[in-house]
């Protein structure tokens, strides 16, 4: 079997790039050990797909090379991608802050783009692994299940390490270190954060109450969203987006109101409600099992003519700037992505191809960008895989 490019991943990068070569007219075939192709795409969004946002920035990426994802970002936006999801007819709808949603299903997300394979003359092999890649004269021998396959490009969409129940591996990795190319340390991103001993103590029977509104802090970098206690630690958005960033031993802090003064709101409280128990004040304002667990453990809860204004207002302080001890996280098995991978300094950042070995791409989440929640790594897969595509055999 010959092929100008064989395309190893037939998740959302791996499927573009084919799309883009396949549409050059080139001979394009994808191969993917999973039983079907976009797994990570169907899950995604409960069942939705939020499969690009339209405030993407190559600020929305975390990169030992921040600059890297400009290039490819800068030539397939999400408008681009927009108009292939209308000219399939897909309806959608924007949730909040640029993230759009299929209004069915993100099965038609994954259909779409296998018709637009189909269109372009791409071969789609699923149940197809891949034993061993070997250089040959003509580009690349890759030894799969249905047999080998003679490539004059081969790209690498292998993806992360995140959700090995959909069949995630460190395939990938191990490809680029065979051609010589640096891996940079991997970790769980988009990932709930766990807590142990006391701290968990503390809070586990907590679990299933919900703040709509809460910021999470690590250093300078803070996320505004919603917070979600869980009977092993904190999860919502708010957590997943500062998981990225956040590394054992760091000081991670929420504010539990941002969008009130607390201090001032409780000073007011106190002379409309005098008689009134903390708890039962605070519980208007925060989860009333939260508020409760507050002045059981933290706070004592007196009626409210009994705090002077200066103990309102530290009340205040402390719960807009509140410790949680996160002693690790859920690890890959739930991380919707994974952070670092193949080195970027080793890749051309207008096309992904290597430096090290011509021919050979690196795209999507194999490679150490990854973005924020919300949409912006399916769009950093269609915009490298687009990249390599355009180019690629």
């Amino acid at each position: 079997m010959k092929v100008d490019v064989l395309v190893i991943g037939a998740g959302a990068a791996g499927l573009m790039c084919a799309i883009t070569a396949g549409q050059r007219g080139k001979r394009v075939r994808v191969v993917d050990h999973a039983n079907k192709a976009g797994k990570k795409i169907l899950m995604s969004g409960g069942g939705r797909c939020n499969f690009t946002n339209l405030g993407t920035t190559p600020a929305n990426f975390l990169s030992a090379n921040p600059h890297f994802a400009k290039s490819a970002l800068a030539r397939y936006t999400p408008w681009d991608f927009i108009a292939l999801v209308e000219k399939h007819g897909i309806r959608y709808h924007e949730k909040e802050l640029g993230q759009l949603f299929c209004d069915e299903s993100s099965k038609l997300i994954v259909r779409m783009l296998l018709d637009e394979c189909a269109a372009a003359g791409v071969e789609v092999r699923t149940g197809c692994a891949v034993s061993r890649v070997e250089t040959s004269e003509e580009g690349f021998l890759v030894h799969t299940a249905d047999g080998p396959v003679q490539a004059t490009s081969l790209v690498v969409a292998t993806g992360g390490l995140s959700i090995p129940s959909l069949g995630a591996t460190g395939f990938g990795y191990e490809l680029a270190r065979q051609f010589g190319h640096t891996v940079l340390p991997t970790r769980a991103g988009l990932v709930p954060l766990t807590l142990s001993g006391k701290h968990q103590e503390r809070y586990q029977d907590l679990a299933g109450v919900a703040l709509p509104v809460s910021e999470a802090r690590v250093g300078k970098r803070s996320f505004r969203a919603g917070l979600l206690f869980t009977h092993r630690g904190v999860s919502g958005p708010a957590i997943l987006q500062i998981s990225s960033y956040w590394q054992a031993g760091d000081d991670l802090r929420l504010d539990l109101s941002p969008e009130t003064d607390i201090g001032d709101w409780l000073v007011a409280q106190r002379g409309e409600r005098p008689a009134a128990e903390l708890k039962n004040v605070l519980g208007d304002l925060l989860p009333k099992r939260l508020a409760q667990r507050l002045c059981e453990v933290w706070f004592p809860s007196k009626p409210m003519r009994q705090f002077r204004e200066a103990e309102l207002v530290d009340i205040g302080r402390q719960l807009h700037d509140w410790p949680i001890v996160a002693s690790g996280t859920e690890g890959y098995r739930t991380a919707e992505v994974t952070l670092g991978g193949v080195d970027t300094n080793e890749l051309s950042s207008s096309t992904m191809e290597s430096k090290r070995v011509p021919g050979l791409y690196f795209i999507g989440e194999v490679v150490d960008v990854t973005g924020w929640l919300g949409g912006y790594n399916f769009q950093w897969a269609w915009a490298s895989g687009h990249a390599a595509g355009e180019v690629a055999g």
